[in-house]
């Protein structure tokens, strides 16, 4: 792309998230803040702005998107064991500019959808973007860093941006914008991802936490406690009934802290 040539085409890619309570499909948070920095762009440079979704057209955290200012959103069909990153590629070759969020919202999200569209689309990749400008086909990024450290830094386009869950955008979300705008599903569909047999799928399982009590010693007796040989058990209740036992776990339980009731 050419120095001189303006920024003519920019790509949102949604995804289905989940409420955090009811766990019902709606609008991911992360994708909402890509959707809204891709129209304040468009804005900004006259640019013709896709949004783009790998699923089901009849999901109806859809149209939430639409509420959020997206006028058109294109469906690409694909299912389960699909490859998504080789369908939206396809429909992506030539555009400027795609933004993505950093990861969606399912339990089996791995993040790896940007990784594997820029590789497939060869483009540049610049992931946890808090803030984007473009200026003479180079895109500047503000860049989230760990431990509070911001990072600017610039590619050429086309590029994938992944925007950060912490962007510098303010969505609005209003009903009336849902009947003006359209779901369009693409009748062709995505080819089988063959990695995806490779993959174990199992339920995760929660592991139990260990209640500990806070230390309340000086460092003086934690020093000693640990130089020292002597039992550092605590009390053994032999004698009483079980109700009574129960009443000193309690007691101690809640001396501690470890239980509110």
């Amino acid at each position: 792309m050419s120095a001189t040539e303006r920024l003519r085409r920019i790509a949102v890619l949604v995804s289905v998230g989940k409420h955090r309570v009811s766990a019902a499909s709606c609008y991911s948070r992360n994708d909402a803040l890509a959707l809204e920095i891709g129209r304040r762009l468009a804005r900004a440079h006259d640019a013709a702005l896709d949004v783009l979704h790998a699923g089901d057209a009849a999901d109806p955290a859809l149209q939430d998107y639409l509420a959020l200012g997206a006028e058109r959103i294109e469906v690409l069909e694909c299912r389960e064991g699909d490859d998504a990153s080789e369908a939206l590629a396809r429909r992506l070759r030539g555009t400027s500019l795609v933004l993505t969020g950093t990861r969606a919202e399912g339990a089996y999200d791995s993040g790896m959808l940007p990784y594997r569209l820029a590789a497939e689309l060869g483009y540049a990749l610049i992931d946890s973007a808090l803030d984007i400008t473009v200026e003479s086909q180079r895109a500047t990024i503000t860049q989230f860093m760990p431990k509070g450290v911001r990072r600017r830094v610039q590619a050429a386009l086309p590029a994938v941006v992944a925007v950060h869950p912490q962007a510098s955008a303010q969505p609005r979300y209003a009903y009336a914008r849902i009947p003006d705008g359209a779901i369009v599903p693409e009748a062709k569909p995505a080819r089988r991802d063959i990695e995806a047999a490779e993959w174990r799928v199992a339920p995760a399982q929660r592991k139990p936490i260990k209640l500990v009590a806070a230390e309340k010693r000086s460092g003086h007796a934690r020093m000693l406690m640990a130089t020292t040989t002597e039992s550092r058990g605590g009390n053994v209740v032999i004698e009483g009934t079980s109700v009574e036992k129960a009443q000193v776990i309690l007691d101690y339980l809640r001396e501690h802290r470890l239980v509110d009731y």
